[in-house]
């Protein structure tokens, strides 16, 4: 992951070839500190810093915090279906018409934010209690129209997590907050 720009600050999420145990702890990590990174990157904000977009045509600071929560919510959702079901088929939402929603908009950050603190307990702890094998499991996207590996999509939430915090980062080092 080189540098990117404003939308994707950390560039576009790269993986080839199989997820090895080792890759697969990194991202487990990853998910798992995911919540103390974000606190830290909003950490002291303003409602107008907060209602601030991270980029021309960007959701605002506030919509990315609910965004994740939103996100992520379902990602782990998903992981459960997978470990429940052979390949199921999961629920697309409209993640921008979610962001414009009055809870993303105007309710402060910090449900969202305990939110995701209790979620990422759980969804690592989850992770870290399934054997390798569970990782191949799967679910179809209808949307993508791609069937997802859970090994994969790890790799793809950890990111997630990182991407939407440098958004906020780069947004803070530019305004000189």
């Amino acid at each position: 992951m080189g540098s990117g720009n404003a939308s994707y600050p950390i560039g576009h999420f790269k993986h080839e070839g199989e997820v090895s145990a080792e890759q697969r702890a990194v991202w487990i990590r990853e998910i798992e500190s995911l919540p103390v990174k974000l606190r830290m990157a909003v950490e002291g904000l303003s409602d107008m810093q907060l209602d601030t977009p991270y980029r021309d045509g960007g959701w605002t600071v506030r919509q990315v915090v609910h965004h994740m929560a939103d996100s992520h919510m379902n990602s782990m959702i998903r992981f459960k279906l997978a470990l429940t079901e052979a390949n199921p088929t999961v629920k697309p939402y409209e993640e921008a018409k979610w962001a414009e929603l009055e809870d993303s908009r105007q309710l402060p950050v910090q449900p969202s934010l305990q939110l995701l603190d209790s979620l990422h307990q759980r969804w690592t702890y989850l992770l870290r209690s399934l054997p390798a094998e569970e990782y191949e499991r799967t679910f179809f996207h209808p949307e993508s129209r791609q069937t997802n590996k859970l090994a994969y999509v790890l790799g793809v939430y950890a990111w997630h997590g990182n991407h939407h915090v440098a958004h906020i980062r780069v947004l803070r080092e530019h305004m000189g907050w």
